[in-house]
């Protein structure tokens, strides 16, 4: 009822308005027409004519929806409604006036005249309302420039995008932003202006113009920019001591428009990430569409982004399978609000439980599964290598007995780069997981794969969260050497390129994807500083706390071993060269490994070497660890 009421309030103005107009149009017509000398049987003819034409044309306007539009907010769009409201209105009356309601028909030109008006008057009413909504908003902006309460704001791209949000900002200052000045390479843009912003130069331009204008928040729109070219003027960006601004990428803008709702901060990501992946849909369909398809591990960092890109290809079933029941919950919200017809069950449970896990194979039957459950924490993993172990290789193990004696399609490991020569626990446990794909690989109908890559951004405990821990707290902060590089893509990134890998395979491949250029973590550290508004070594110090137990200065891709890669049909994917092992006593030592992980580490550290020849790696034992081991040592 309150609604009706707030309609009625907006639109009995608007109809007393049109009526007005409509009056008018035709009143002056007439005027015009007969040179302000209009006979009494004219007049005599429009008041019986006019009630019948208002009654038509506010028809006519309300099929038009006249008086369902925000006028406040008018554009090209509101003013093509009101040329074809108006314009049909106007020929109704004239075919009407000649045939119906006017014996004496007034004079053609009085109808042509009196639609040309009524166009005039009536549009003018409905974007008096934009006019009268843009000078309140200039008001504001104004009382807000006197108490200095916005932002002065550079807007980089001067297209499509660009010129959508600068107008947005002009007529909404509520969002603490004022646009400026403009930025643009291209060169026929610069000394235009923008919605009265002006294009002052390109790129090199930034940090003069930043200073000039007295910029303190930079907005980057320009969503189909390749990686390199966002990457590099981000890094000019950061040296200003601008606050940084991003709309979303190209394909969420397609998707979902833009506008200063949409606008976020920019992350390391955007100064780390690659252009878009393409992928090749037909083949990840032919493997996943009206697949029942299990993540293990579904709520974790990489879990839960296959859950997402997997929900994309119409699975027939998702099943999340996991330990942590938080991080599966909120997944679960999160997919069935973005997928309303998705087919998901979310079920609780560890891979260490060999009986739970061939309980949700035999009841689920699932078609694929990506194993992607795992301990990863590496120091952590120095401290309880026997949890590694259990985990990690009897984890898998038990998914891999569980694909081959249900009949599984295609099971897919998530391997990493510290499989490879490992100088920790987790790496060599992890490396152990490879072996067993590749054992059941040469035992079973089952596909079974791996995919090894490297670190990924934003991940549960990688170096982002707690650097912007730190930085949040003041610093400092702390990088363990000032050479260390890795690796990284990110979440989304890695998990398109797991799926792509799990449709080329075939059974025993170990897939490496191809993780770019390598990053100094201590370069990482100083753009993330800048990012958040500080000045690395100056506001927020760096300290190199040295290197931890089982970590390396740079990982590997590839075992020297396996020689090089084999190229795939995908230029970021590559097949590393299957290593031969012992495969007549790998089961009976993964055996005596599962009697002795967290009994006797000591046989167990020998177990995995001896598995993994390259691991040359100890791991970091507690105090307590320490002195149970040397009191057995002495009893001996």
């Amino acid at each position: 009822m309150k609604n009706k009421r707030v309609s009625m309030f907006y639109t009995l103005p608007q109809i007393l308005l049109d009526i007005v107009c409509i009056y008018a149009s035709y009143w002056i017509a007439f005027i015009l027409r007969l040179d302000n000398k209009v006979p009494p049987n004219y007049v005599d003819a429009f008041q019986h004519f006019m009630p019948w034409a208002t009654i038509i044309c506010l028809a006519v306007f309300a099929l038009s929806r006249f008086y369902n539009t925000m006028w406040q907010f008018a554009s090209l769009d509101e003013l093509i409604q009101i040329c074809f409201g108006t314009g049909f209105a106007g020929v109704l009356l004239l075919v009407l006036g000649y045939t119906v309601f006017n014996p004496e028909r007034f004079p053609f030109t009085v109808y042509v005249m009196g639609g040309i008006l009524m166009l005039l008057f009536v549009g003018f009413s409905r974007f008096s309302f934009r006019l009268m909504r843009r000078a309140r908003k200039k008001n504001e902006l104004s009382r807000r420039k006197d108490k200095e309460e916005f932002h002065r704001v550079m807007i980089i791209g001067a297209g499509e995008t660009g010129s959508m949000i600068i107008k947005e900002m002009k007529s909404a200052p509520e969002t603490s932003g004022i646009p400026v000045v403009a930025i643009d390479d291209n060169r026929a843009k610069r000394g235009s202006r923008i919605h009265g912003v002006k294009v002052v130069g390109g790129r090199e331009s930034i940090i003069r113009a930043a200073a000039r204008y007295n910029v303190d928040q930079i907005l980057l729109a320009i969503p189909t920019s390749k990686k390199k070219d966002l990457q590099e003027i981000l890094q000019i960006c950061s040296k200003t001591g601008c606050q940084l601004k991003t709309v979303p990428e190209y394909s969420e803008v397609l998707e979902n428009g833009v506008d200063t709702q949409s606008i976020r901060d920019v992350e390391i990501t955007d100064l780390l990430g690659r252009d878009e992946i393409t992928l090749d849909v037909d083949e990840i369909c032919g493997y996943l569409k009206d697949k029942t398809v299990l993540v293990t591990g579904g709520g974790g960092s990489i879990g839960s982004e296959l859950c997402r890109q997997i929900a994309l290809f119409n699975p027939k079933k998702i099943i999340i399978f996991d330990i942590y029941e938080n991080n599966a919950y909120d997944l679960q919200n999160e997919l069935l609000m973005r997928f309303k017809r998705l087919n998901l069950e979310v079920l609780i449970g560890s891979v260490r439980d060999a009986v739970r896990v061939n309980h949700v194979f035999e009841v689920c039957r699932p078609d694929v599964v990506f194993h992607a459950a795992a301990h990863k924490h590496v120091p952590l993993m120095e401290l309880s290598p026997g949890e590694a172990v259990k985990n990690n290789v009897f984890g898998t193990l038990n998914v891999a007995k569980a694909a081959d004696k249900f009949g599984v399609k295609r099971m897919v490991l998530i391997s990493t780069d510290k499989a490879v020569n490992p100088t920790n626990v987790m790496g060599a446990t992890k490396r152990i997981c490879e072996l067993i794909i590749q054992y059941f690989s040469r035992h079973s109908k089952t596909d079974f794969v791996a995919v090894r890559f490297g670190n990924v951004l934003g991940s549960n405990g990688s170096v982002i969260p707690l650097f912007k821990k730190q930085i949040a707290s003041g610093g400092p902060v702390t990088v363990t050497h000032p050479d260390i590089i890795r690796y990284f893509m990110t979440i989304p990134e890695a998990a398109r390129l797991v799926l792509q890998a799990g449709g080329m395979a075939k059974g025993g491949e170990i897939f490496v994807l191809d993780m770019g250029q390598p990053v100094k973590i201590a370069d990482l550290a100083r753009n993330l500083i800048r990012l958040s508004g500080y000045e690395p070594d100056v506001d927020i110090k760096i300290v190199y706390t040295g290197l931890r137990p089982g970590e390396k200065l740079y990982e590997e891709l590839l075992l020297d071993s396996e020689g090089g890669c084999a190229k795939t049909s995908h230029e970021l994917i590559y097949i590393g060269t299957p290593i031969p092992f012992s495969e007549e006593t790998f089961l009976s030592e993964l055996d005596t490994l599962r009697h002795c992980a967290g009994v006797d580490n000591v046989r167990m550290m020998e177990i995995i070497h001896h598995l993994v020849p390259t691991y040359t790696g100890h791991a970091e034992k507690s105090d307590a660890l320490a002195q149970a081991e040397e009191e057995k040592e002495t009893e001996a």
